[in-house]
């Protein structure tokens, strides 16, 4: 009997437990989080695959070649952006993990270790800085977002073209990449309608692979924006609870300390009386 007595109640304790660890998970951190990891994969992955499927087009349909030396040409651009692409994903994925701590600390998953006050006096602080480089962070990724959309743009026309090669039979059109920066004035790099290159490209996997992931890489940037609004609504949040939370300290501070006081008060007079009335 006394057995199952202690087995109930270690079943009961663990399950409060978990209830309290389920308790203190934060949500609304770990839902951003997801969010801000999933967009940063699929723009970092798909970005750097869409970049190398760029160079092989350049390469083998306009006939592109790298510059010998270190001119800073298209090929030495598209290297430059690799590894800003591997700089994001592991700056993010670091901040992610920063983001959710600050969530644990904020709603209380181990207040019971380090107490309200210093608590919310350092999350407080934590909090704001965090809001101030969320906003940050999340302008920058409007920006990324927008320059994403410049080579989904390119190759939409390019991908255009050839699944209507039908329609512009005929039309001598020619895709000329100085019109977009590529290569200098001095260059020309074009592939037109009739020619041998523009059947092998629109005929080619590359050229439709590249261009969905693109796609692919803008939906993830878009992804990323969201997640950083999301921070932010959840940042706002929890720093609204901090704050809160040390005005509450200071209150139940104060009315203690007049506890005290009364009580010490009421503890004179009562010595006095008793004295007197011996």
């Amino acid at each position: 009997m006394e057995e199952n007595m202690e087995e109930g109640q270690t079943q009961k304790g663990c399950f409060e437990c978990c209830i309290k660890c389920l308790g203190g998970i934060p949500y609304a951190s770990l839902i951003a989080t997801i969010l801000l990891y999933a967009g940063v994969a699929l723009f970092c992955g798909c970005g750097h695959e869409a970049l190398s499927g760029t160079v092989t087009i350049l390469h083998n349909y306009f006939e592109v070649a790298r510059s010998a030396g270190d001119t800073l040409d298209v090929f030495t651009m598209i290297d430059i952006f690799k590894y800003v692409i591997y700089g994001m994903a592991a700056a993010f994925f670091v901040y992610g993990i920063l983001l959710m701590v600050e969530g644990f600390f904020t709603t209380g998953a181990i207040k019971d270790l380090y107490g309200d006050f210093k608590i919310t006096t350092c999350g407080r602080c934590v909090s704001a800085w965090f809001i101030m480089l969320t906003y940050i962070f999340m302008l920058a990724w409007l920006g990324v977002t927008a320059f994403t959309s410049l080579p989904v743009f390119m190759y939409f026309n390019i991908w255009t073209i050839c699944q209507n090669t039908t329609v512009v039979e005929g039309a001598n059109l020619c895709l000329d990449l100085r019109q977009f920066g590529i290569v200098t004035i001095g260059e020309e790099k074009k592939i037109c309608t009739g020619s041998e290159n523009f059947f092998k490209m629109c005929e080619s996997n590359e050229l439709d692979l590249t261009f969905h992931l693109f796609i692919v890489a803008l939906a993830g940037a878009g992804a990323a924006v969201i997640a950083m609004i999301h921070y932010l609504m959840v940042l706002s949040a929890n720093w609204a609870y901090v704050k809160d939370a040390c005005r509450m300290q200071k209150y139940e501070d104060i009315k203690s300390k007049e506890e005290q006081e009364l009580h010490d008060i009421h503890s004179t007079r009562s010595k006095e009386r008793l004295n007197a009335y011996t």
